[in-house]
């Protein structure tokens, strides 16, 4: 049975239902005025009103579109105009009573009866369409929770119409336990909102307008409910009912709550849509920005990074080499996939899973539903290089028609900057065999080496060492060291995100900000806010450096130092024979790129004593996997530290590098590492 045919069917039991409704009504009427025997039961009318507020909800709930295809201002709109025809026929009525006012029509029984009954149709359908928009609103991104919660709400108000049956007035105990216990679902209920996020600056203020609007409706509509009950010649009264009391109450707070809520978030908007426009500026810019990730961590990324934005319960990725090869899985065994393969009998979404695509053109319709098992809605997107698909990733939610639009939007703009990243990684695969390219590599390599320095200088206050290592032919590790004229040291250590060529350019602009920097005496806090000034205006957006920076006076043996995200310093106490990282707070340098930087740079000091260490390293070390791919971690470089601590800084810094390769067991190093070493006289 197609939509359209049910849209008509519960029209026209509405119809039905409202016309007996009627009927019977004023024939109790009359029976009652003439005194004649009642031929049937008095409850009928309770009955036909019933099934006229049923078939009322079904008639909406097939004729509002389902989630997949909705428009928040659209539904909004549609609470509008129904309001509107709906005040505009009730303002008909009441000025019927008004112009006739001292006329014996509008004092007869019957006619304020037949009047009340339309003014009745009028108050339902507009309660119980708005009741469908506000369901929509509130179900958007649902969760299974959120549905239980809904549903019982739902078949709550069903049992009120049964409890309407019973005939407890308006403010009786019954009614009002009734009405209160309905009142806080809807409480609950009224603060799902996420809908108002995905509006901007002008669709928010619509969406007040409109709602604001709604509110009025009802508004009006309470008032002539209150002034037909004062008449007290009605045979039935809505004011006595607990279905449409509760549903008015319900409609109000998700409407005021709705209001607030938009308000709230309307200084937030132009900052959403600004970042959304460098989101898309970002990803023009990144088809010519080489990238440092490996094929499987941009699709772990991904993977994680869709699931997240969609809320999927579970998620696949497989890319086309020979047999399909599925390479990720998020909450989901193979096994299950291939039953889920089977289920799906939508031709688009079984084209991107098997990989079929012709022509290079993705499909129109990217999700479908499953009528069987744990996982009751599938999204699938390719994701394609230079018009052919490489891979597919299927999103799964436990609900039905747990997809939408704007959903698809989102991950589509996630797909294609994998595409873009997949695209230039393997540009530049192809670019490092080309002899030219190594060439080049040599090069950079070179000069990056001339860029660290070969010796460090020490003092009679202290001995220095330093190693490092690019994981590739060159690094994004930096480290130096500057005496000042007042017998203080700048002592820096820092890391440029990503690997390779970008990360080591990156790397000599940070060496030269240092430099020109450090020459004005600057306290740590002074430098790192004016390095962040400083490289907010050269660094590329995708890219951030994390630094420490310390100040050591060795007169006063006191040293200053700011932490801008890097790895916390490793402090050997030689007095107790202890050591412990230095966890203090900072930001990396490029993340925040305007004045506000200054609220994330935190200065700190200490004390040291003779024979005490510091080591400082970069995430290379920490992050470090062996075979089984276990990290080496804060606690293992710590064990080190502690078994070289009493030797010359030199003898640490190999006994150090000897613990770290003896745990990777003969597994090559997947980032670049760099150690100083410090040690106090």
């Amino acid at each position: 049975m197609s939509q359209k045919v049910k849209i008509r069917i519960w029209f026209l039991a509405g119809l039905l239902s409202w016309l007996l409704f009627i009927f019977f009504d004023l024939y109790f009427i009359l029976l009652d005025k003439y005194e004649m025997k009642e031929a049937y039961t008095s409850v009928l009318p309770q009955v036909f009103l019933s099934t006229f507020i049923l078939s009322t909800l079904f008639y909406y709930r097939y004729k509002i579109t389902k989630a997949e295809s909705i428009n928040f201002l659209d539904l909004l709109w549609k609470v509008f105009v129904t309001g509107l025809i709906t005040t505009i026929a009730s303002l008909m009525i009441r000025l019927f009573f008004t112009l006739f006012e001292a006329r014996a029509i509008t004092q007869n029984p019957i006619t304020i009866n037949f009047f009340y009954h339309i003014y009745v149709a009028l108050v339902v359908i507009y309660l119980v369409s708005t009741f469908v928009v506000w369901k929509r609103l509130i179900l958007y991104q649902k969760s299974k929770n959120l549905i239980q919660l809904w549903n019982f709400f739902e078949y709550a108000l069903i049992l009120s119409l049964i409890f309407d049956f019973v005939g407890h007035k308006f403010n009786t105990d019954f009614f009002n336990m009734a009405l209160v216990f309905l009142t806080g679902f809807g409480i609950v209920l009224s603060f799902n909102l996420k809908w108002v996020a995905y509006l901007n600056f002008k669709q928010k203020w619509k969406s007040i307008l409109f709602i604001l609007l709604s509110g009025i409706y009802l508004y009006h509509f309470l008032l002539n409910m209150i002034n037909f009950s004062g008449t007290e010649v009605l045979v039935f009264d809505l004011i006595d009912r607990v279905f449409i009391i509760a549903i008015l109450i319900f409609i109000f707070l998700y409407a005021g709550i709705s209001v607030l809520v938009t308000l709230f978030n309307l200084p937030t908007s132009s900052v959403f849509e600004r970042k959304l426009k460098e989101a898309v500026d970002f990803q023009k810019l990144s088809q010519s920005t080489p990238s440092g990730q490996s094929e499987s961590e941009t699709y772990d990324i991904l993977l994680d990074s869709s699931m997240s934005a969609v809320f999927a319960d579970a998620a696949w990725l497989e890319v086309k080499e020979g047999d399909h090869e599925i390479i990720c899985t998020r909450n989901i065994s193979e096994d299950k996939i291939e039953e889920i393969k089977q289920q799906i009998t939508n031709d688009d979404v079984k084209r991107v899973i098997d990989m079929n695509l012709t022509n290079g053109t993705p499909p129109g319709r990217v999700f479908t539903s499953l009528s069987k098992g744990e996982f009751k809605s599938v999204f699938a997107l390719p994701i394609m290089v230079k018009n052919q698909q490489i891979a597919a990733m299927v999103l799964l939610q436990e609900v039905s028609d747990a997809f939408n639009r704007e959903m698809v939007n989102i991950i589509r703009t996630f797909v294609n900057q994998a595409s873009l990243t997949l695209e230039n990684s393997k540009l530049i695969r192809e670019a490092i065999e080309n002899e030219r390219y190594k060439e080049q590599l040599n090069i950079a390599k070179n000069v990056q080496k001339s860029l660290l320095p070969t010796d460090l200088e020490g003092n009679h206050g202290f001995d220095i060492e330093a190693y490092s290592m690019a994981a590739d032919e060159v690094g994004g590790d930096y480290y130096d060291i500057t005496p000042f004229e007042d017998g203080k040291y700048g002592l820096i250590i820092g890391d440029v995100s990503g690997k390779g060529t970008s990360a080591a350019f990156h790397m000599a602009q940070m060496k030269g900000i240092f430099h020109s920097l450090s020459q004005l005496n600057l306290s740590p806090a002074d430098l790192i806010k004016q390095t962040n000034s400083a490289l907010a205006k050269c660094l590329e957006k995708s890219s951030f450096i994390t630094a420490s920076y310390y100040l050591i006076d060795v007169e006063k043996q006191h040293i200053d130092f700011v932490r801008a995200g890097h790895c916390p310093t490793l402090l050997y106490r030689a007095a107790d024979g202890t050591a412990c990282f230095m966890k203090t707070k900072g930001m990396g340098l490029g993340i925040i790129r305007n004045s506000g930087y200054h609220n994330y740079v935190h200065s700190n000091a200490l004390k040291y004593e003779p024979g005490d260490l510091l080591i400082l390293h970069t995430d290379g070390v920490t992050e470090a996997t062996n075979r089984d791919h276990v990290q080496y971690g804060e606690e293992n470089l710590k064990t080190s530290l502690l078994r070289h601590a009493t030797k010359s800084p030199s003898e640490v810094k190999e006994g150090l590098i000897d613990d770290l390769y003896t745990f990777l067991d003969g597994k090559k190093l997947d980032d670049d590492y760099t150690l100083v070493i410090l040690k106090f006289k």
